[in-house]
Formats: C-alpha cells, structure tokens, sequence
C-alpha cells in the first residue's frame, strides 16, 4: 500500500487588466517595484530557443513525437512543426536568430511565417543567400 504524498506550493494568481486571463505564478506574490528590469527578447529567438529545446526532449525520450510536444504545450501539431522547422535552417542562420539583439530595435521583427520558405530549401548557401538578401 503506498503512502499519501503531500507537496507544498507557493503561488500566486496574476490578472493583467479586467476582464484579462488570469496566470497562476511559481511563488509568492512580488510588488512591480521588487521586479528587475528584464531584456526584451525577440519572439523569434525565443522560437529558435524552443526548437532546440524541442528536439533534445525528443533526443533524450522524454517525449516521443512532435504530437506529445504539442500535447504538452497546448498548441496545434502544425505549430510545432513551424517551430522545429526553424532546425533546418543553416548554423549560421540559428546563431544569428539567437544572439540578434538588433532584431528588437531598430527594424522590423522577423516572423517565423517569412522564414518557412528558408527553411524549406536544401542548400545552406542558398539559404544564407536568401536569408542575407530577405529586406
């Protein structure tokens, strides 16, 4: 017979503005003012982040297809796809999707939808050609 198991939490619930969602918050309720400044970081990088995330969970077994991964992050399969998708691109391609910081400044964002038709061609050097001549 096993024993019951307790586990104690702490967390805090988050409305942005009326009628907003709410959030339930990892630990205990902070004032605006306690909070530091945090960077922006662009979406895209945060999607290319995701994808190699992504796929070590998938190395690693602890999910087993992008179907489970969209499972878990409540999302359309089809969406996981366009993310894992940005994994084809060329190193060089991810990198700069990674560490960009200009991405947030001083020009348009990149959306992942204008990086489909990149990632869909074989040849990296065609690829960094098009990625280099895309503005």
């Amino acid at each position: 017979m096993s024993k019951p198991v307790s586990v104690d939490f702490q967390f805090s619930i988050k409305q942005r503005g009326r009628g907003a969602k709410k959030r339930i918050v990892e630990g205990a309720a902070q004032s605006d003012e306690s909070k530091p400044a945090l960077e922006r970081i662009p979406r895209i990088s945060r999607y290319m982040a995701l994808a190699i995330h992504f796929e070590d969970l998938i190395r690693q077994g602890v999910v087993t297809d992008y179907a489970d991964l969209a499972r878990l992050g409540h999302v359309t399969r089809a969406r996981v796809t366009q993310i894992m998708n940005l994994r084809l691109l060329a190193p060089e391609i991810q990198e700069e999707l990674l560490l960009d910081e200009k991405n947030c400044d001083d020009r348009a964002p990149i959306q992942l939808k204008s990086l489909q038709f990149i990632a869909t061609v074989f040849s990296w050097r065609t690829q960094r050609k098009l990625w280099d001549n895309r503005n």
